[in-house]
């Protein structure tokens, strides 16, 4: 292998080998604690802008398969590893991880040490860097990194939405979620859930903001009839449509500069029922008259320790955010139904007279666990009751 430099906007160097495209990358470095799903995180939009750097020792063990992507394709700006694995072994495996990068124009480097540079984000915060693996003059790559867009005040949506209105079917794979209790009490069913009395099945308008694809599976396998239509999409449009409910979802960037995204919601507020997860959680916050900050170096991971407020039980889930919501910029009427336990930030909120529901993790866990699977549930009964 070639070798490859990743610098750091203040011009701490990281030395390693390259794989997967050639070529020189800056954006934002940030880390994933995951231990599995690394699929999912190079194909979540959520991702884009961003340097990804893997704390597992080893990716790329059980390669690459289109089940497990979530969106057509990866959108990060580079990778890093501490040993990417040169053979795989899984019987759902397409590719290698190697392969799906080259063919996905993603710079990677490898042979990192991946531990001390985690160290050192956590101890100065997440910070632009570059990855080459053409370029080795350190200087020269810290100006570059310091030349790149800085994540504050980036509306990064304008990149991944979709670019017209479509109709999403599939379901998710019921014997993932079989034996899944969910915080609604029930269990995901084999089949996808009856509404009651065999009526039509409710219709969800999905705004994309960088949307996953099993965010969508979760609400077909729950008989929603599910139009995903584009962030910019104006709220009388969508009301147009004549949804039983508005679903906001993850995405990039700063959530305060998406603010055709934050007009239309407060919009929308008391219309409809609104379900928003991470920065359709920041979004809805926002729209509600809160305010949003930048952590210092955010919650990535399928791991994550969240208290629920309501049931006054820990739940483990997964994140994907640089940005949260200001509990205290928060007016009376919003009820904080969740917090992150390893620093407090909001992870959920309610507002019960607007029908609005939000969570800043990712309750449909790909990767990741299944404990917050009941809030889609929520979701359904806020449009079986009427919004």
């Amino acid at each position: 292998m070639n070798p490859a430099l990743l610098v750091l906007e203040d011009g701490t160097q990281w030395r390693g080998v390259t794989f997967g495209a050639q070529g020189t990358r800056a954006a934002e470095v940030v880390f994933n604690t995951s231990l599995t799903g690394y699929e999912e995180v190079l194909t979540d939009p959520s991702y884009y802008g961003q340097i990804v750097v893997m704390t597992a020792a080893h990716i790329g063990n059980t390669g690459i398969n289109r089940a497990d992507m979530e969106s057509a394709r990866a959108w990060l700006s580079g990778f890093a590893v501490r040993e990417a694995s040169p053979l795989y072994s899984n019987w759902r495996a397409e590719q290698s991880l190697d392969a799906f990068l080259r063919a996905q124009n993603i710079v990677a480097i490898a042979d990192l040490d991946t531990r001390g540079l985690v160290r050192h984000l956590r101890s100065r915060g997440v910070m632009r860097g570059v990855i080459s693996s053409e370029i080795f003059d350190a200087t020269r790559l810290q100006q570059l990194a310091l030349e790149s867009p800085d994540m504050n005040g980036a509306d990064l949506v304008r990149y991944v939405t979709c670019d017209e209105p479509y109709h999403w079917d599939e379901a998710a794979d019921a014997q993932w979620y079989e034996y899944a209790p969910t915080t609604g009490g029930g269990r995901f069913a084999k089949n996808r859930l009856e509404t009651a009395g065999g009526a039509t099945p409710f219709h969800v308008v999905a705004y994309d903001y960088g949307i996953k694809h099993n965010i969508l599976r979760q609400l077909t396998s729950r008989s929603c009839r599910v139009t995903v239509v584009p962030a910019q999409m104006p709220a009388s449009e969508v009301l147009a449509l004549k949804p039983d409910g508005i679903f906001l979802s993850n995405g990039p960037g700063d959530p305060a500069a998406v603010t055709y995204a934050v007009a239309n919601i407060r919009a929308l507020l008391g219309k409809k029922p609104i379900f928003g997860i991470c920065l359709g959680h920041q979004i809805l916050g926002l729209a509600l008259g809160g305010e949003t900050y930048k952590l210092k170096f955010g919650h990535r991971g399928i791991n994550q320790p969240v208290k629920n407020l309501l049931t006054n039980q820990v739940e483990i889930s997964t994140h994907n955010h640089g940005f949260a919501v200001r509990a205290d910029s928060l007016p009376p009427n919003v009820e904080i139904t969740a917090i992150n336990l390893n620093d407090d930030c909001v992870e959920g909120l309610r507002v019960p007279a607007l029908n609005v529901l939000a969570a800043q993790f990712h309750p449909e866990s790909a990767g990741g666990t299944h404990d917050a699977l009941g809030l889609f549930d929520q979701f359904i009964s806020m449009m079986a009751h009427g919004g």
